[in-house]
């Protein structure tokens, strides 16, 4: 769990993410990118320095014997980015939901993807015992970029393109080079029919990328996530956990 929790803390800035994406579009990242401790996951690039916010000199250059009014504060950022939807699966009246935090380079998320969701899938989600809600965690660049190639798709096409992220893991995220990433996930875009230009658009939308990690940042902190898969049974943490345990929980959420 300590080394889950360091990268969980690599992955809290949303300057972070941000550079990530900066880096794509260039094709210059300023560092290149450190091996994991968990392969084939990448670490995300350093954080930037904070900056001074900014201030107005009005007061100075109109001096007057009355007090100068305050400047009118700058819009709020959040106001300017798109909505990020949730992603959700399932009956939306059923008496359990079911959440997952995961991200796409996390192996044991990949493992929970086979041996669990699957299950869970078929005898409760497409049931319509259990609205399941899916969560993305952005420990690292290649994390985000995959999230931000699955929403490419739309709503229609997410959960597909999340079964073949999880399947074909360590295909597409086992180089160091960010540039053969970005190539390995627009093949599996286009798998699912997404054209290079709907690819390259999305990989350029940095307005949807800060949405994406501030959106992120504001899920994993009010519900205190400290790694993945973390999973919520009708507003319940539990750890990463086989089938036959969720099986039980879930069931015994439907007895009450």
């Amino acid at each position: 769990m300590s080394s889950m929790n360091q990268r969980l803390a690599l992955g809290l800035g949303a300057a972070v993410a941000v550079i990530a994406v900066a880096a794509y579009i260039g094709f210059a990242p300023k560092d290149p990118p450190e091996p994991q401790a968990t392969a084939p996951e990448s670490s995300a690039p350093a954080q930037p320095e904070a900056t001074a916010p900014a201030t107005s000199d009005t007061a100075a250059q109109n001096p007057a014997p009355e007090a100068v009014p305050a400047p009118t504060p700058a819009p709020d950022a959040s106001t300017t980015l798109p909505e990020v939807p949730e992603l959700v699966l399932g009956n939306p009246d059923a008496k359990v939901t079911v959440t997952e935090y995961a991200s796409y380079t996390c192996p044991h998320c990949a493992t929970f993807h086979d041996q669990v969701f699957k299950q869970l899938k078929s005898e409760f989600i497409d049931t319509g015992k259990v609205r399941f809600v899916y969560r993305e965690v952005y420990f690292d660049r290649y994390g985000l970029w995959a999230s931000i190639m699955a929403r490419c798709g739309g709503e229609m096409r997410y959960f597909g393109l999340n079964g073949i992220l999880f399947e074909k893991q360590r295909e597409w995220a086992a180089s160091d080079d960010p540039g053969v990433v970005i190539e390995n996930l627009k093949k599996i875009g286009r798998t699912a029919g997404l054209t290079d230009p709907q690819l390259e658009a999305c990989f350029k939308d940095e307005k949807l990328a800060e949405a994406m990690v501030a959106k992120f940042q504001q899920n994993m902190e009010a519900d205190k996530v400290e790694g993945t898969p973390s999973i919520f049974i009708n507003g319940e943490k539990h750890p990463n956990m086989s089938y036959a345990d969720l099986k039980a929980l879930i069931e015994a959420e439907l007895a009450k």
